[in-house]
């Protein structure tokens, strides 16, 4: 069973990584382990030039993978097409209760829209709209939850992604 995708939409500064920060702990004290997978619609650069994984980049290697005694990052060429599901398949293992994607607004995963102003703001495909936060009023057929109603916020995750149970034996 493949490790379920929530996408958290809306438009730049409309509070989605804030969200996420704040939901993100409630979920791990419910027992999840959460990835996140973040957009980001006009590119990045984390790797630091000069340093090593940056010069063997430059090199020309496709893929650059640092270890440490608690963390890896990874540096790799990627598709201009890659989406949370290829993230999942090649990067992430079946260990994880559950993903939390920030972006990918047009795919036909769950998501819950976020609103700054109104819900018109962004184009969000109806498919698979858990619910909108807004601080605002919103006219939906979904639940409606204020941005700081974290704990409605978890709650409504837990309800849609139970945590899987696993067998250790």
């Amino acid at each position: 069973m493949s490790v379920p995708i929530l996408s958290f939409v809306g438009r730049s500064n409309s509070g989605k990584t804030t969200l996420i920060e704040r939901v993100i702990p409630l979920l791990v004290r419910a027992g999840y382990k959460v990835a996140t997978v973040k957009h980001a619609g006009h590119g990045f650069d984390l790797d630091t030039e000069g340093k090593d994984s940056w010069r063997h980049k430059q090199a020309g290697a496709s893929s650059v993978v640092i270890i440490s005694k608690s963390s890896l990052a990874m540096f790799a060429d990627v598709s201009d097409h890659m989406n949370v599901e290829d993230v999942r398949e090649h990067y992430l293992d079946a260990s994880y209760d559950l993903i939390l994607a920030e972006g990918w607004r047009s795919e036909g995963y769950p998501k819950i829209v976020v609103v700054r102003d109104q819900i018109g703001e962004v184009p969000v495909s109806q498919d698979g709209l858990l619910a909108i936060v807004s601080n605002k009023p919103v006219e939906t057929s979904v639940p409606l939850l204020d941005p700081d109603d974290v704990t409605g916020v978890a709650e409504l995750i837990i309800r849609h992604f139970p945590k899987p149970r696993r067998d250790d034996a």
